[in-house]
């Protein structure tokens, strides 16, 4: 197994038992994160977006299958199935990602999935109607920011 291989398969072994600091540790201090929601995470940002997500997450189910790993990166495609926190739908959000690695470590993390689809399952008729449109998919963007930032402020003692 390529040395990679073993870093992804750790964390998303660790993202499905929602261990988000044994995901944290997989990523290097200066990594970067986006997807269609998180469009530009750095460093403290990534591991304190995937805790919030773990801590949230209660009925989160995770399944993973790497599709290469190699030298600099690896690709997996993964599922998330869980029930959204904002209207209580169920969502079954398909994605793939793309990771590149250096000295074991992620240093840039993207997830691709479709948003418009995602839309339709966590919003509903809304979702199904208006999801399509940017300004739907930037107020969704625009909670999730409020979300980590308020859930970040949480963290850091006064």
């Amino acid at each position: 197994m390529h040395p990679n291989h073993a870093v992804v398969e750790k964390f998303y072994s660790c993202f499905a038992v929602r261990d988000w600091a044994g995901m944290a540790a997989c990523y290097h201090p200066e990594a970067e994160f986006s997807d269609p929601v998180f469009t530009r995470l750095k460093g403290r940002e990534v591991s304190d977006m995937w805790e919030m997500l773990c801590k949230r997450g209660k009925d989160l189910e995770i399944e993973f299958r790497v599709l290469r790993a190699g030298d600099g990166g690896a690709a997996v495609h993964w599922d998330a199935r869980y029930t959204f926190s904002g209207t209580g739908r169920r969502v079954l959000n398909s994605i793939d990602a793309e990771f590149e690695l250096r000295d074991g470590m992620i240093v840039r993390h993207r997830d691709r999935f479709d948003l418009w689809r995602w839309t339709r399952m966590a919003l509903g008729l809304k979702g199904v109607l208006l999801g399509w449109l940017p300004a739907v998919q930037n107020a969704v963007r625009a909670q999730a920011a409020r979300s980590l930032a308020e859930f970040r402020a949480r963290k850091t003692p006064a």
